[in-house]
């Protein structure tokens, strides 16, 4: 299996002094995610959690919900995409491949070159329809903050949301060593660190989380907060309403696309969480304010 990060020779210059290092980076490769044995999507990752991180695609494409509707998931023989075709029966295992084998009696979705599975940030579909189709294919609607999928009541303070960008960070150990990686984590409503997943794109982060809480039998994450790096865009907010989780915390700006998927669902979205600072872009019903809030 690919490491998760490389060392390559970097020509350093500071204060006018040049020197030769070596210096570490993330790695990035290729994933080839095959559905039945057929080629589904391809996505540019960093190696680990790579079972998870398909599972977790196959959640927010609204083909998984359930730990019994998976049947198995293995690397299998095949080049990196690009490269020369493997030969039949001899091809080397490159670990950038691996097919999900789904449970007998789960809906295969209809894998074309207009694929029909509902949607992606790249799938070329207008806003609407990716608004609707999300409404309309989660399996876990998100309720009003008083009572969401799971009979949990989420209720945040905002005091704590201001930790949790701290506690995400100090839990990044590949970031430390490269600064070249985004993480994404599960958090309880008091704050604790539930889980944590770092990968060169940030939706795969999100998906690594999200693929092993469907192996654990834990969806929908109805009672856990989904906390990222970077920006909130719409595909996040697709993935947190997929796996039911009820609130997502970015420390930088939402899309607006983001922002109208989260006003459809019911999706508490928080961004520019930075300090004791935050925009509560929607869902503001499940923090605990203690001022009323005006009107502008």
């Amino acid at each position: 299996m690919g490491r998760v990060t490389e060392r390559r020779r970097v020509i350093r210059i500071r204060d006018g002094a040049v020197s030769a290092r070596p210096d570490t980076l993330v790695a990035e490769e290729p994933l080839e995610i095959r559905l039945n044995g057929k080629p589904l999507a391809i996505t540019m990752r960093t190696p680990g959690d790579d079972f998870a991180l398909a599972a977790g695609f196959l959640v927010s494409e609204g083909v998984l919900g359930r730990a019994d509707e998976l049947a198995n998931i293995v690397y299998c023989a095949g080049a990196t995409p690009g490269a020369p075709p493997a030969v039949a029966g001899g091809g080397s295992n490159t670990y950038n491949v691996v097919d999900v084998t789904l449970a007998p009696g789960v809906p295969v979705p209809d894998i074309t070159l207009e694929r029909n599975v509902y949607t992606t940030s790249s799938c070329g579909l207008c806003g609407k329809a990716s608004l609707d189709a999300v409404r309309t294919t989660a399996r876990w609607p998100l309720a009003d903050g008083l009572g969401d999928a799971g009979g949990s009541a989420v209720r945040i303070e905002p005091e704590t949301l201001a930790v949790l960008p701290d506690r995400l960070r100090a839990a990044q150990r590949v970031f430390d060593r490269t600064g070249g990686l985004h993480a994404a984590a599960l958090f309880s409503p008091d704050g604790e660190l539930l889980d944590l997943r770092e990968d060169v794109g940030r939706h795969n982060a999100v998906d690594k989380l999200v693929g092993r809480a469907l192996q654990q039998g834990l969806l929908p994450l109805s009672g856990s907060v989904l906390m990222v790096s970077g920006r909130a865009s719409f595909e996040l907010a697709q993935k947190a309403v997929m796996a039911g989780i009820p609130v997502l915390a970015a420390v930088s700006a939402p899309s607006s696309l983001a922002v109208d998927l989260a006003a459809e669902t019911g999706l508490t979205l928080v961004g520019f969480l930075r300090g004791t600072s935050m925009n509560v872009y929607a869902g503001e019903q499940r923090l605990a304010l203690r001022t009323a809030v005006g009107g502008a």
